[in-house]
């Protein structure tokens, strides 16, 4: 990985900046599993949009945005140790929630959604991801599979609204992922492409609204 980086520092004085993120990857400085590309530059792209100094935020198992983001505040809940299906953590606690390729695993999808709501502030933002077209890793079981449809079915039961949806996949990493074990490739501009195929879709994320509550009321 040394070799890598070092490479990737000379070669940044000899290739445009905008060349930058595919260079990382190439080098494997950066290294992010092909399936994920496009879902994690929406997903940057998405928090970027919001004025996430000001923001509290909750991200179910993982830490995986507490150093890309200059967050107000940040905590972390892990999955099993708490079922976000038994209810919230706090109400109208957070700004922001994030599950990352969590709610595949929990036993009930609906009331998860329903303690997320209500753990948000009126005005705040749930960004859930998923897969669908993904070979089972149970942690500790693998049980559920969305479309962008089902998924905004799902987030509008527990009254959320707007929901933005999008979707990415394609028949090469599709085919490249569906061996045995829990090993996914990992990105290489190289050779591997980001054409979007929608009926191949690996990856399904949301960003889903709680409405502000009238002042009126």
């Amino acid at each position: 990985m040394a070799r890598y980086e070092t490479l990737y520092r000379l070669s940044k004085y000899l290739i445009p900046p905008r060349y930058d993120q595919s260079l990382r990857q190439l080098l494997r400085v950066d290294r992010v599993h092909w399936c994920r590309v496009i879902m994690d530059r929406e997903v940057d792209r998405f928090i970027r949009s919001l004025d996430h100094n000001r923001l509290d935020v909750l991200e179910i198992s993982g830490t995986h945005f507490r150093d890309k983001f200059k967050f107000r505040s940040f905590r972390t809940a892990e999955y099993p140790n708490y079922d976000v299906c038994s209810g919230p953590l706090a109400a109208a606690a957070f700004d922001l929630v994030i599950a990352e390729q969590v709610f595949e695993h929990v036993l009930q999808p609906e009331r998860a959604a329903a303690s997320v709501y209500e753990m948000l502030r009126p005005g705040g933002v749930f960004i859930v991801n998923t897969p669908f077209l993904l070979k089972i890793h149970a942690a500790p079981v693998d049980l559920y599979r969305w479309t962008e449809h089902g998924m905004r079915t799902l987030l509008a039961g527990a009254g959320f609204t707007p929901i933005e949806t999008g979707s990415w996949g394609n028949r090469g990493c599709l085919f490249q992922d569906m061996k045995p074990g829990l090993e996914w490739t990992w990105y290489n501009p190289l050779l591997h492409s980001l054409k979007n195929e929608p009926q191949f879709a690996i990856v399904v994320w949301a960003f889903a609204h709680k409405s502000n509550v009238s002042k009126s009321l």
